[in-house]
């Protein structure tokens, strides 16, 4: 071996107290006391307590009218929208908490640790995503006035579209809702010892409850609590571990002397692994198609009363949320800065990559009664956020997609109020369930952002082509979906089966073992010798993960367009002008653009009155 090669490799160090190992130290670092388990419970039964609130609030109001002055449907209403009469502030605090789950808090963290800062300049396809819902999505939702978002594929298109989004969506959100319960609890072993499948199933049992009883309502308020707790842990990890390791000079040093801290990467090579244009392009699609038509997301937003307060809530959704990203990738750098000599991954430490967070919180906070609680009812308020919301965004999907378009008897208030509890039951059971799959696999951040764009993907291709070209009918969109599915499908798995072989690498950034003060071994580098990796033919599922969402949107809407143009346009005179972007409506509909809008103006005028 190479002089060069040998400085490469992890040392363990000579100077470690005799008989301390990695083992004692792990255990050192598991000091979750009683106050500790107080805060984390009382955060669980405020969460219970506002759903029971929610739903006897809810129950009494339907038992004091009268059957007959009960308008069909006004229980489906108020569950899943909240008879679109929700307030701005909890709304746009509800839709961060939902966004910022315990994959962003941990994965982030992660990411800046092992790849460096280069993701987080995905705040520029945060601004993408936010121009986009404002001129393009949220106008056309909420001119329609649907509950669910697939419910605009059968306006449309047909019956056909709307099933394979709703399908599509499902499909995405149970990949999802795993990963986002499997986080927080990788951090609670971490820090107690406690076995992740014990506390997954209790927390999981909490959420399901106050969902499946209170409904929206419940899912908004707690979301609030949820994200003041959230938002407080972050800031007091920053400040007091800034604090610990000599102030933001020293985190700063060491991190541009590691390579994290660096420009943005202007390179056109699309296979590299966080370019600009890969975050921007790419990393844009997925945030677009992650919000602007994610049922969780959307229905938050159609829970306002009109479309200028579901305006406001997007600002302070966008400010809120590259806030909080902004403070996830503090926290890597933190990480790196306060264990820039002891990395926790190559000592095994860490047993996984998502618990380098759970570990500096444990070095800074151990020693505070409470304040380690704290931090993990943070990181679990941000994953319950995200289950509770993903849950009852999909019995809204189940109630409106897959049961009211076929049954031929309206549903009854009561048929209607057991189907959506039942659902929240059994899609929460099977999230529970799936987390035994989620532990097998690797890095949550990643992990996420490429098997959810395989329907994602197509998703949102399928939504540009009806807000965006008029031209393409059901017939063609459908067709273009298939392609656009069975590309992703390709691409993705493929590019899984690349990473496993080793065929597809990406080189992290460096780390050392010099200054560890314990005994270690299996010593294995967590980042990648550049001299011995073989070369292997560039084919397309080698592109960056950020580009997959780009690459479902671009091989679903461009055949689906060149379909159109082979076999029939769509009459464009024929379709209802709110189905349109709004910049279109003008253009494509000059006679009815104007009717249709003021229609809109005096619905919400109405809305706001009431």
């Amino acid at each position: 071996m190479s002089d060069d090669s040998q400085q490469n490799q992890p040392r363990m160090t000579t100077d470690a107290p005799p008989g301390l190992s990695v083992q004692d130290v792990s255990l050192s670092l598991q000091r979750f006391g009683l106050a500790d388990y107080l805060v984390f419970s009382t955060m669980l039964l405020v969460c219970i307590g506002i759903g029971v609130y929610f739903g006897w609030k809810d129950h009494q109001k339907q038992k004091h009218k009268a059957a007959s002055s009960v308008r069909r449907g006004s229980e489906a209403l108020d569950y899943l929208v909240g008879n679109r009469r929700m307030k701005i502030f909890p709304v746009a605090m509800s839709l961060v908490a939902s966004w910022i789950s315990g994959i962003a808090l941990m994965g982030a963290a992660t990411e800046t640790y092992l790849y460096g800062i280069h993701f987080g300049f995905i705040f520029t396809g945060i601004i993408l995503m936010a121009f986009s819902m404002n001129f393009i999505f949220l106008p056309v939702f909420h001119s329609l006035q649907i509950t669910s978002v697939y419910e605009y594929l059968e306006i449309r298109f047909d019956t056909r579209i709307r099933l394979l989004g709703s399908v599509l969506f499902t499909l995405a959100t149970l990949s999802h809702l795993p990963i986002v319960v499997f986080v927080p609890a990788l951090a609670f072993n971490q820090v107690s010892g406690i076995n992740i499948h014990f506390i997954t199933t209790i927390v999981c049992t909490v959420c399901i409850f106050y969902t499946s009883i209170g409904g929206i309502k419940a899912v908004v308020w707690t979301d609030v609590i949820q994200t003041v707790v959230m938002v407080g842990a972050l800031i007091l990890i920053v400040i007091k571990g800034t604090a610990d390791i000599g102030g933001l000079s020293v985190l700063i040093e060491r991190n541009v002397a590691s390579g994290r801290i660096e420009p943005p990467n202007f390179s056109l090579d699309p296979t590299e692994r966080t370019t600009i244009w890969a975050i921007f392009f790419g990393g844009g699609s997925f945030w677009v198609a992650k919000n602007a038509i994610h049922q969780m997301m959307i229905q938050r937003y159609l829970s306002l009363p009109t479309f200028r307060d579901a305006q406001k809530s997007l600002v302070v959704f966008t400010i809120g949320i590259t806030f909080l990203m902004s403070i996830c990738f503090y926290n890597g750098l933190l990480i790196y800065a306060t264990f820039h000599d002891c990395d926790p991954l190559t000592t095994k430490l860490a047993r996984a990559k998502d618990q380098l967070l759970p570990i500096l919180v444990m070095k800074v906070f151990g020693d505070y009664p409470g304040l380690a609680g704290l931090f993990i009812s943070g990181i679990f308020s941000a994953s319950l956020s995200s289950l509770s919301t993903g849950l009852n965004s999909l019995a809204a999907i189940v109630l409106e997609d897959f049961v009211k378009p076929f049954t031929k008897n309206p549903l009854t208030e009561r048929q209607t109020r057991y189907l959506m509890r039942g659902t929240v039951l059994v899609f929460g059971v099977i999230a529970v369930v799936l987390v035994l799959v989620v532990e097998k696999l690797g890095t949550v951040l990643q992990l996420s952002m490429s098997l959810v764009p395989i329907s994602l993907g197509p998703l949102l291709g399928m939504f540009l082509m009806g807000m965006l070209l008029p031209w393409i009918d059901a017939k063609c969109a459908f067709a273009g979906a298939c392609t656009g599915l069975t590309t992703m499908a390709y691409v993705v798995i493929r590019a899984q089966i690349a990473i496993a072989s080793k065929e597809i690498v990406h080189p992290t950034k460096p780390v050392s073992t010099v200054g560890c003060t314990y005994h270690f071994d299996n010593v294995t580098a967590v980042y990648q010798d550049p001299m011995i990796h073989e070369e292997f033919d560039k084919s397309i599922h080698h592109v960056s993960f950020l580009f997959y969402t780009l690459i479902g949107v671009c091989s679903t809407a461009i055949p689906g367009l060149l379909y159109a143009c082979c076999f029939g346009k769509q009459e464009v005179s024929q379709l209802n002008p709110l189905v349109v972007a709004p910049f279109l409506r003008s253009h494509f509909f000059p006679k009815k653009t104007a009717d249709q809008n003021n229609l809109v103006h005096l619905y919400e005028k109405a809305e706001t009155k009431l």
